[in-house]
């Protein structure tokens, strides 16, 4: 990589990183480490092949979703779940608060498995349609289909808080900032 691309390079992790990380946390489930070195990682390929890429973007996003596909593949990757209070002990936070509807949000999406988790992050928070997911996944249309019904049945079960919201009075959509969702009235 020459002096001009390698500043090409530069002001693309610059300008693109906190956006790129975003994704890549909601991808890992919300753990920012994991996510950090999920982005780190797609950096990392992109940059040996940066003089040949016509879309930086894309193409680390492109990354992004197949390493964590490759993840959530392998088998012995499956962990235990550690969280900060016992289940007994955690409460129930109040919905009138769209930063507390975001935490809830991020902690019911990071109980999904990894492919729920990756199908209702492309869907919603990147705004794709079934069928590019499909094709991100290398499955059927019908299996994005399917797994996001089942994600989002999931997420009610997870987050019943968001559930009382009611389908009828809330869209989930991706926000104009990007944080991993938005509820609507």
């Amino acid at each position: 990589m020459d002096a001009e691309e390698l500043d090409g390079f530069r002001d693309f992790v610059d300008n693109r990183s906190s956006a790129l990380l975003r994704t890549a946390v909601l991808l890992s489930g919300g753990d920012r480490h994991a996510g950090e070195d999920l982005l780190q990682n797609a950096l990392a390929k992109a940059a040996g092949r940066w003089e040949r890429i016509d879309e930086p973007e894309a193409y680390v996003r492109q990354i992004l979703y197949r390493q964590q596909i490759g993840r959530w593949r392998l088998k012995w990757r499956r962990r235990e779940l550690t969280v900060a209070e016992p289940p007994e002990t955690r409460t129930t936070p109040d919905t009138s608060s769209a930063a507390e509807l975001r935490v809830v949000m991020r902690e019911a999406l990071s109980r999904l498995t990894a492919r729920q988790r990756t199908v209702l992050v492309l869907r919603y928070f990147e705004d794709l349609p079934e069928a590019e997911v499909a094709r991100l996944l290398g499955c059927s249309v019908g299996t994005v289909r399917s797994t996001t019904h089942r994600s989002l049945a999931r997420l009610r079960v997870l987050a019943p808080e968001l559930a009382a919201l009611g389908p009828a009075d809330t869209e989930l959509r991706p926000s104009r900032d990007h944080s991993p969702v938005e509820v609507r009235p």
